[in-house]
């Protein structure tokens, strides 16, 4: 269970001024988590003491407003 940072405040910051569910934030967490765990596998991975699992990171990138969900 994700506690740092909140489910709510992370849904919130997945787009601006539309409204996403739970379920919207999985599907983009995991989306993103498989393309950071791509990266890592086609590049060579050096030891790094701060090394967040990748659902930490898409998380965290999320929180700073790197990544946005879009609406279809």
């Amino acid at each position: 269970m994700i506690n740092v940072p909140p489910v709510d405040s992370l849904i919130d910051k997945l787009g601006e001024g539309d409204e996403f569910s739970r379920y919207a934030l999985c599907v983009v967490v995991a989306k993103r988590a498989r393309q950071l765990i791509e990266q890592n596998s086609l590049n060579s991975v050096r030891d790094n003491p701060r090394r967040l699992k990748e659902i930490a990171l898409a998380c965290e990138e999320i929180e700073e407003g790197k990544i946005k969900a879009v609406k279809d």
